[in-house]
């Protein structure tokens, strides 16, 4: 196993247990292809922080690449409201065009 997922792991549940903990395993088990268990850590992290701009984008990546193109756009549209109050205009920019392709690749699978 990845030597930074366990570390990471061993910190889950202790003192310095939070969003960007579960946003940090998250990523690395994107590294790995590990999708399922890179949706939890995302899901987790924006429990613990609903203003957490880039775990919304990355739930919203992980989501997509996972075949759940519904809650990919719910997840982007939740980070783009969040990112546009924290003035985080890059943020916003990406999800929109993210959410925006989703939108047209569902619209063209329906007709």
């Amino acid at each position: 196993m990845n030597p930074r997922i366990t570390s990471l792991e061993k910190m889950l549940d202790g003192p310095r247990d939070g969003a960007l903990l579960r946003f940090s395993l998250g990523n690395e088990y994107l590294k790995e292809g590990d999708q399922a268990n890179a949706e939890i850590c995302f899901k987790n992290a924006v429990d613990r922080d609903k203003h957490f701009s880039a775990a919304w984008k990355a739930l919203g990546k992980t989501l997509q690449e996972s075949g759940q193109p519904a809650a990919a756009i719910a997840a982007y549209e939740t980070g783009i409201s969040v990112a546009e109050a924290r003035g985080d205009i890059q943020a916003v920019k990406e999800m929109t065009v993210f959410a925006r392709r989703l939108r047209k690749g569902l619209d063209k699978a329906a007709k």
